[in-house]
């Protein structure tokens, strides 16, 4: 009889051997080799490891790193590599996992010091090898490094220490995040993040400070009590608008390109502005936009108490359909405005460079992807070494890419792509006297592409 069925009928059993699930988390490995993290991480908590015990902390947060990067959320998913030790070694059991994190959250302030430590010693030897493709490959005042700071709101579905209610009715956490901006070619790393109560206020400018002062601490070159220049540019949503972080940004010589809240009776200064005062401004692919113009209106505007230098620079475009103005726009015109302290440039370059920190906004979707989504664990300290550990996924799915994808479309994949078509490629796993090979699976479509990539990470000598 033919039969009608859309797919094929498998007989199953569990007697396969010698298969890996997710090959593709080799090259993960291999960026964890290459950068010298696992070592430089070993060395930074060694006074967490107790004499007699079997695993180093260094290898638990790892392998925890290595879960979320393949798409794990919570700290039982370290099953998946425990089920493969030709690949990922010894992993610990879950106990001893929940252990460890309570180990370094119970001295959490210098538990996350030392593994920022090490995070930052390993971004140093990643970046030298991308060479050209490093983030602060010939950075200048004119073609600086970028750090984009924005905030977030994490859910709490049950009564979290310092979980608090969100502006947006919610419950949870609101940490605020800083990240390397790796340009239109790349994604982004994190550099830091700050774990905050629900309630936090979105402009606060000591959380600003605090995240800002943490991301250049992992900048490689950085050197502590000397100001970062020019050659570093933070760029912020209007909730770093404050007088208080911006005169610490110039104090600390930094670039900085800034959403700026526009008073209420601005429609009446736009009017003053001269038709040859506006300029046409660009889409995201740096051309003209009709329909939208920029305009510099520092000189119209009272700018007392705000750092010297500083630039305010509007943008006003026809809005979408059914959008609703604000009392700041004018002649029905959305009306949107930032602040910079860069001299140089034509005033649409600099409106597209601020408009491009809307990036940071797919690093945040990201790093919700790698484990973001929910804190899952109680204690806040906890929590803290949570976000350290997701920081650490997000940057070496970042640093694999950086390293092995350069050029390749794939290098701007975000992490559900990464897992689909690299990540999850099965392999055999061969014995040959003392040596392993791992036979990927011919007909994966990405195998050639995992392939070149675990050859090219191979091909990086490990630091030291």
């Amino acid at each position: 009889m033919k039969s009608n069925r859309m797919y094929p009928r498998l007989d199953t059993d569990m007697a396969g051997s010698g298969v890996v699930s997710q090959a593709g988390g080799v090259a993960l490995v291999e960026t964890i080799r290459a950068s010298g993290l696992d070592a430089a991480l070993s060395a930074a908590l060694a006074s967490w490891r107790k004499p007699a015990a079997r695993h180093d902390p260094a290898k638990v947060i790892t392998d925890l790193a290595l879960t979320l990067a393949l798409g794990g959320d919570c700290l039982a998913d370290i099953g998946l590599l425990r089920a493969e030790p030709d690949v990922f070694g010894l992993v610990a059991s879950d106990p001893t996992v929940s252990r460890t994190i309570d180990t370094l959250a119970a001295d959490a302030p210098r538990a996350l010091r030392a593994i920022d430590t090490a995070r930052a010693m390993a971004r140093a030897a990643v970046w030298s090898a991308a060479g050209q493709h490093a983030p602060d490959h010939r950075a200048s005042a004119d073609a600086p490094v970028v750090i984009d700071v924005d905030a977030t709101l994490v859910t709490a579905h049950s009564e979290k220490e310092q979980a608090a209610p969100t502006f947006k009715r919610g419950f949870g956490f609101h940490p605020l995040w800083a990240f390397a901006d790796h340009g239109g070619d790349g994604t982004g790393e994190p550099l830091s993040c700050l774990l905050r109560k629900g309630n936090a206020g979105s402009n606060t400018a000591a959380d600003h400070i605090t995240v800002v002062r943490a991301g250049l601490a992992q900048l490689p070159g950085h050197r502590p009590g000397t100001r970062p220049g020019r050659k570093v540019l933070i760029r912020t949503d209007g909730a770093g608008s404050t007088h208080e972080f911006l005169n610490w940004l110039s104090g600390q010589r930094l670039s900085y390109s800034v959403g700026f809240t526009l008073p209420t009776d601005f429609a009446d200064t736009i009017d003053t502005i001269p038709a040859h005062g506006w300029t046409a401004a660009y889409d995201a692919d740096g051309r003209p936009r009709d329909g939208a113009w920029v305009a510099e209106v520092t000189g119209l505007m009272n700018l007392t108490g705000w750092p010297p230098g500083m630039r305010v620079i509007v943008r006003k475009e026809r809005p979408h359909p059914g959008a609703q103005l604000r009392v700041t726009d004018a002649d029905g015109h959305r009306i949107t405005a930032f602040a910079t302290n860069t001299t140089c440039g034509q005033l649409a370059d600099l409106e597209l460079r601020h408009r491009r920190r809307a990036r940071c906004e797919d690093r945040i979707r990201n790093s919700k992807d790698t484990g973001l989504t929910n804190l899952p664990l109680h204690d806040f300290t906890q929590n803290q070494v949570w976000c350290a550990i997701i920081a650490l996924a997000v940057e070496l799915t970042a640093w694999m890419q950086m390293l092995a994808l350069a050029g390749h479309g794939a290098r701007r994949w975000e992490p559900k792509r990464l897992r689909l078509r690299l990540f999850s490629i099965p392999a055999r796993l061969a014995r040959h006297g003392r040596t392993r090979r791992l036979h990927l699976c011919a007909h994966a479509p990405w195998t050639g592409l995992l392939a070149a990539m675990i050859n090219t990470l191979q091909a990086i000598p490990a630091p030291g």
